[in-house]
């Protein structure tokens, strides 16, 4: 039996900053758009502050369980998470909200399937994957009936319509299968119909045709489609070197939807200009630094892979949502994590993060 070592205190610290930080930001983002909507500035912040809370408690709880426990429960998340998706499509049970059926509502709790969907493939495939990574040289018996996990998943997320948290998954599911060993020669015969498949669901979609647009040419369409992109290069770009101070954004101000949200880097980025940004970012580089270490130096397969599954996906999302809200990529609806506002996503990173924390107890690497 290895013996335990103390947690990572790095990541421990990184992520207590970022949730910090992001309660600051989302008090600042939200405040003029909490007023006009509920007649409480603090609306938002209180609740992301509860959220925040819960998830701090999970994270030290299971920080403290042995991730080995976890194994003979993922196929148990794994049919669950299918179970809310399916269920979050049936009008009564699910919630449409802007044309999307993403959230389930049971009394006064409400949550997305979709994101303890992301935690049930990481945690599966890890424990898969730890004991199935040699027959990953072979396509058919070895990459096939993951690929087929991955369309039922993604299927189903589609449905919904939920086409960031779709690419979330399979980016991070394909990092995890690389990382178990599989061939760069199949993922390279599987890529051209996958793309192709990818530009038919956006060129056949109005909605996704239209942010494509949006994403061409965002200045055309400002009155319209690129109304929110073009609202938010004004707030990066005003945001110059210094920032126009914390609290300080004008965009914010019902200029810029979803400013507490999907778009709370904009704001981020008005107030505190580049050096803000340049520290948000080097936090995050921070965590996948260690979340990296990690997982290199983890004590066996599945301690490695749940590692790998995490810090890629809270990597995946901070590159999408940056490169969403600079106008790099099309615009899609992808959260910025430990900064948008949204309790199901804080709570299921944090309780992540405690998992990568108790893995940190038993890898093999000095502390600093």
């Amino acid at each position: 039996m290895i013996s335990k070592k103390p947690f990572d205190f790095w990541l421990f610290m990184v992520v207590l900053i970022l949730v910090s930080f992001g309660l600051i930001m989302v008090f600042s983002a939200s405040s003029p758009s909490a007023y006009e909507m509920y007649d409480d500035i603090y609306f938002y912040l209180k609740s992301q502050a509860k959220f925040a809370l819960l998830g701090f408690v999970a994270m030290i709880v299971i920080m403290n369980i042995n991730y080995h426990k976890y194994a003979r429960w993922t196929i148990h998340l794994l049919i669950l998470s299918i179970i809310l998706l399916i269920l979050v499509l049936i009008p009564g049970i699910g919630r449409s909200e802007k044309g999307a059926w993403r959230w389930i509502y049971i009394g006064p709790i409400n949550f997305q399937p979709s994101e303890i969907a992301k935690i049930a493939l990481i945690m599966f495939f890890a424990n898969s994957l730890s004991k199935r990574k040699d027959q990953l040289r072979y396509f058919f018996k070895g990459l096939l009936p993951y690929l087929v996990l991955i369309g039922i998943f993604a299927g189903l997320l589609l449905m919904e319509p939920h086409l960031s948290c779709t690419m979330i998954i399979v980016a991070v599911c394909v990092i995890m299968l690389f990382c178990a060993g599989a061939k760069i020669k199949h993922f390279i015969i599987i890529g051209a119909p996958a793309l192709v498949g990818l530009i038919a669901l956006i060129i056949f979609v109005d909605y996704r045709r239209d942010r494509l647009l949006s994403f061409l040419d965002p200045f055309k369409y400002q009155t319209d489609i690129g109304y929110q992109i073009v609202q938010s290069l004004y707030a990066i770009g005003s945001g110059g070197l210094f920032g126009r101070g914390l609290g300080k954004s004008l965009q914010k101000f019902l200029y810029l939807p979803e400013s507490h949200n999907d778009f709370i880097f904009s704001v981020l980025a008005e107030e505190l200009g580049f050096l803000g940004v340049l520290l948000v970012m080097l936090l995050f580089l921070v965590f996948i630094w260690r979340g990296v270490k990690i997982a290199i130096n983890a004590p066996d397969a599945f301690g490695s892979l749940i590692a790998v599954g995490i810090t890629s996906l809270i990597s995946v999302q901070v590159l999408m949502n940056i490169a969403v809200v600079t106008s790099s990529i099309p615009p899609t609806g992808v959260s910025l994590p430990f900064f948008s506002a949204g309790g199901t996503s804080l709570v299921i990173l944090m309780s992540s993060v405690g998992v990568l924390l108790n893995i940190s107890k038993y890898s093999k690497y000095e502390r600093l």
